[in-house]
C-alpha cells in the first residue's frame, strides 16, 4: 500500500494530494501536525531527514520526499489520466508552467510568509535547518505576488487551461498557489477576470476541495 504524510493545512502536501485524487490513486495517510513541529520529530525523520511535507512511500519502500519527484512517480506508474503531457512539446510546456508557477508564485508567498510571521522567527526556510527572517524578502514577496496575478490572469486569456489545451500538474500548482496567497492577505481582484473565472472553473473538480 502507498502511504502518503500529509499535513492538511500546508500548501506542498496539498499539491500531492490533489494530485493522488485525480489519479485516482488508493492509499493510506498519515497526517503531521506541523503547528505542533511534528516533522522534526525523530519519528518523522525515520521517513523524511529533510524534516519536510510531504513525503510518500511506495508499494515498494521507496520513500520521494518532494513534490517533483512524486508527480515523476505517480506519472510513471499511472500514466492515466495524464498530468505532465503527453507528446514532448506537452511535457516541456507543462514542465515550464509549473516551474514558473512554483518559481513566481508559490515561493514568493513563501517568502512573505516565513519572513514576518511571527510564529515562524528563525524559521524561514522549511526543514531541519534554521534560518533567522529577512523583513526585506517579505516585502519583496508581496510584490511578486501581485505580479504572479497580473501573469496568470494574462496567460488565461482565452485559455481554459495554464499549460496545455488540458489539465495538468500546472493547473494544480497554480490552484494551490491562488489560494495559499490568502494567508498573506492577497487574493485576485476584479481587474483579473480571466484568473477568476479559471479558480471557479477549477473548483467544480471534486480534487480542489481536499
Amino acid at each position: 500500500m502507498i502511504t502518503f504524510y500529509d499535513c492538511a493545512t500546508a500548501p506542498s502536501p496539498r499539491r500531492a494530494r490533489i494530485l493522488l485524487a485525480e489519479k485516482g490513486v488508493a492509499h493510506e495517510t498519515v497526517a503531521v501536525d506541523l503547528r505542533s513541529g511534528e516533522q522534526l520529530g525523530e519519528a518523522y525523520r525515520q521517513v523524511n531527514p529533510q524534516g519536510t511535507v510531504p513525503a510518500l512511500r511506495t508499494e515498494q519502500g521507496l520513500v520521494l520526499t518532494d513534490n517533483a519527484a512524486i508527480a515523476a512517480w505517480l506519472e510513471a506508474r499511472y500514466p492515466h489520466p495524464p498530468l505532465l503531457g503527453q507528446s514532448p512539446e506537452e511535457k516541456a510546456e507543462v514542465t515550464s508552467w509549473n516551474w514558473r508557477v512554483e518559481f513566481e508564485g508559490l515561493l514568493p508567498i513563501a517568502d512573505a510568509l516565513r519572513n514576518s510571521s511571527p510564529a515562524m522567527a528563525n524559521r524561514a526556510l522549511p526543514g531541519v535547518v534554521n534560518y533567522p527572517q529577512i523583513p526585506e524578502l517579505a516585502q519583496r514577496g508581496l510584490a511578486r505576488v501581485e505580479q504572479f496575478f497580473d501573469m496568470l490572469n494574462q496567460r488565461l486569456a482565452g485559455r481554459e487551461f495554464i499549460a496545455t489545451e488540458r489539465f495538468s500538474v500546472a493547473d494544480i500548482s497554480a490552484v494551490v498557489a491562488v489560494d495559499f496567497a490568502r494567508v498573506v492577505k492577497r487574493k485576485p481582484g476584479e481587474q483579473h477576470a480571466e484568473l477568476l473565472r479559471w479558480r471557479a472553473a477549477m473548483a467544480g473538480r471534486p480534487s480542489m476541495s481536499l
